[in-house]
């Protein structure tokens, strides 16, 4: 009798322990260093707070390689439950729908709370469908702005930061006379001297209101008047010393740490490598635009990534997804994560609350992403880009402005043939998700 007793009652343990047992779930990222550090910070807070779901979140490289990774996952049927896609990927995950679980769907079918217009509409736009649903969860959304050396300016006699472009060659030019090796480099170069010069001054980068209308018979048109133009001055400028090509990616942020550059146009959540690595005083302001071109410039676009639902996984792991995603869209989470690393604060009520806070007060420029990027309602051109294959495309853009900082080719021959190459994969894209 006594061997029953414990037999059922180690039974009754283990019946006990499997209902009650934590339902995990993979989130692969491609956050590293201190936005990583932080990443892993808040999935903590998550797994503490409550003891139904565990998130186990995955560094699987660069932005490239983590959605190359999620893919091949996919493929071989070992896929996470979320991954981390940066915005020019959206487009591919869009035509993969068989693969994803759009949001809104999640958040409905899982009846967690989540209502759209609590999040920033210049960000949800790039990542919602025609009808304005949804289709993954904005996480890390950034925008260009201009980053400068107080220190530098104020030797050079510069009381205050350029807004346009005209007024960045004319304060160029005093910080070299003062000493400077450069006025200005950029990271980024396609995303803040293309992507974004174009939604600022209201043109489009490609036809079909810049994809959105549809990927069948998109065409890109970034070799027009004003990118040749601008490309035209950045050549020149690079020949006196105004600016300087520094890399693809954010290579060339070191300019700037090491007072090389007295200005840097690159992403708003590279804002925490800037109070860790810049020795000096520095300012945030606004992406410069042309006052020839406009009066005044329309909002700028978002960069950085969304988080995107795989299926093929258990009703209670994508309770849990939906669980997670709710607690990263909490004010409280939103706040941190957008005051620690730049990044914009995806939802209204994260924006009051770090205002609230007084943190744009203690930290002068770190709304400048937020009021840029809702100063204006974005237009046709500047709601963001939805183009196949556009990492590729990146890469050929990339190229072609090599070619013109390296003296091989003009601005309006190397945007030419850019936009051939360019339509060349977006056909490609377009043939295969017919």
């Amino acid at each position: 009798m006594r061997k029953l007793t414990l037999a059922m009652a180690v039974l009754g343990l283990s019946l006990s322990g499997s209902s009650f047992a934590t339902t995990e779930i993979q989130w692969w990222h491609a956050m590293g260093g201190a936005n990583g550090e932080e990443l892993n910070k808040i999935v903590k807070e998550f797994n503490d707070s409550q003891d139904k779901y565990k998130v186990d979140p995955v560094f699987k490289g660069n932005y490239t390689e983590t959605m190359t990774s999620a893919i091949a996952a996919f493929r071989a049927h070992k896929q996470p439950a979320i991954v981390q896609v940066f915005e020019v990927g959206t487009a591919s995950m869009m035509a993969a729908k068989g693969a994803i679980y759009p949001v809104y769907k999640l958040m409905k079918d899982t009846h967690e709370p989540f209502n759209p217009k609590d999040y920033l509409s210049s960000v949800t736009g790039y990542y919602s469908d025609l009808q304005g649903n949804m289709l993954s969860m904005p996480f890390n959304s950034s925008t260009p702005v201009l980053y400068y050396n107080k220190d530098m300016f104020k030797k050079a006699g510069i009381s205050s930061p350029p807004k346009t472009w005209e007024e960045v060659a004319a304060d160029s030019k005093k910080l070299l006379a003062s000493g400077a090796k450069c006025g200005f480099t950029t990271g980024w170069q396609s995303w803040v001297q293309l992507e974004n010069l174009s939604a600022r001054h209201n043109v489009p980068f490609a036809s079909n209101d810049d994809g959105f209308s549809g990927i069948k018979g998109t065409k890109l048109l970034f070799n027009g008047p004003l990118q040749v133009m601008h490309i035209t001055k950045m050549h020149e400028w690079q020949k006196s010393g105004i600016f300087s090509y520094g890399g693809r990616r954010s290579d060339s942020v070191p300019m700037f740490y090491s007072q090389q550059c007295a200005m840097y146009t690159g992403s708003s959540s590279a804002y925490g490598g800037m109070v860790k690595n810049a020795k000096f005083d520095f300012g945030v302001s606004s992406l410069p635009y042309w006052a020839s071109e406009v009066k005044k410039p329309n909002n700028t676009i978002i960069g950085g990534a969304s988080l995107w639902v795989l299926r093929g996984k258990s009703k209670e792991q994508y309770k849990a997804v939906a669980a997670f995603l709710h607690f990263l869209s909490t004010p409280k989470i939103q706040a941190e994560w957008h005051q620690f690393t730049g990044y914009l604060p995806i939802t209204h009520a994260a924006y009051e609350l770090t205002k609230k806070e007084g943190f744009y007060k203690t930290h002068p420029g770190t709304d400048v992403a937020v009021l840029q990027m809702t100063a204006s309602k974005p237009t046709v051109n500047s709601r963001g880009l939805r183009l196949g294959n556009f990492v590729q495309i990146r890469d050929v853009i990339n190229s072609a402005l090599e070619s013109v900082w390296s003296g091989q080719a003009t601005p309006q021959a190397a945007l030419n043939t850019a936009v051939e190459r360019g339509d060349v994969l977006l056909r490609k894209f377009a043939r295969a998700h017919q």
